[in-house]
């Protein structure tokens, strides 16, 4: 990624949940994309196949998918994140929306604190994402 200074855990204490889910959102963003760069051959296929991933209701099931690998630590941040007040109107859904902000701040913390288990959260994300949807409202 672009900078490999990792931050101590008094340090993203201080930063904003919705800060840490900004930046989470770019990480997943980023991280999907690199995966597609290889198997899409236009812009447009590869914005329809990562949007796919990328979107709330589809953030909201990868966590769900990966909530039973979480640490004590990072189950903290998703339930906290997950608390968040919706800022604003949602195509989603509030439920879906405050789910995906919570994976979003748990992938920013990971992306200041630790990289390899950042590596590790996203991999299994992705293996999850891999499988087929299941049909909205089992959550």
């Amino acid at each position: 990624m672009f900078h490999d200074r990792i931050l101590g855990e008094s340090e993203v204490n201080g930063i904003p949940l919705r800060v840490l889910a900004h930046l989470g959102d770019a990480v997943f963003d980023l991280y999907v994309r690199e995966l597609e760069i290889l198997t899409t051959f236009s812009a447009r296929q590869m914005h329809h196949k990562v949007t796919a991933v990328v979107r709330a209701a589809r953030q909201a099931e990868l966590l769900d998918a990966i909530s039973a690998r979480l640490t004590e630590k990072e189950d903290d941040i998703v339930r906290r994140a997950r608390n968040l007040k919706p800022a604003g109107y949602r195509k989603s859904g509030q439920g879906a929306y405050r789910k995906a902000t919570a994976f979003e701040s748990l992938l920013g913390y990971l992306y200041l604190t630790d990289r390899e288990r950042l590596l590790e959260v996203l991999s299994v994300s992705m293996e999850a994402a891999a499988k087929p949807q299941e049909a909205s409202g089992d959550s």
